[in-house]
C-alpha cells in the first residue's frame, strides 16, 4: 500500500503542531518568493518514501513525520516502527523542498 499526501499531513500533524506550522511557514514567510505549499511537500514525501519501497511493505508503520525549518530549506525525518520486532527507527534526515 503505497503511502499518500494525506497520509504524510496527518503524520506531520502527530509529530505536532509545530512540525505542521514549519510547514506553513516555510511556504509562506517566503512570499513573494514562491516556495512548496504543505500539499506539495507532503506529496513529495509520499513520493520519495514510495520510491525507498517503504510504502510498499505492512512491516513499516509511518508513526511521524519531523519537520525543521533551515534558513532556505526543510529538514523532513520519518519516525517508523518496524512492527515484526517493535522497534522505531528513523530515516535519514532528508533536506529539500527550497
Amino acid at each position: 500500500m503505497a503511502f499518500t499526501r494525506d497520509e504524510i499531513r496527518e503524520s506531520v500533524e502527530r509529530a505536532g503542531d509545530a512540525h505542521w506550522q514549519a510547514l506553513i511557514r516555510h511556504h509562506e514567510d517566503a512570499y513573494p518568493a514562491s516556495r512548496p505549499t504543505p500539499g506539495d511537500v507532503a506529496k513529495g514525501e509520499a513520493e520519495r518514501l514510495n520510491a525507498m519501497g517503504l510504502g510498499k511493505t505492512a512491516d513499516f508503520k509511518l508513526l511521524e513525520s519531523r519537520v525543521e525549518r533551515l534558513p532556505s530549506s526543510l529538514r523532513i525525518t520519518h519516525l517508523f516502527e518496524y512492527t515484526p520486532l517493535g522497534i522505531r527507527l528513523l530515516t535519514e534526515p532528508y533536506t529539500g523542498y527550497d
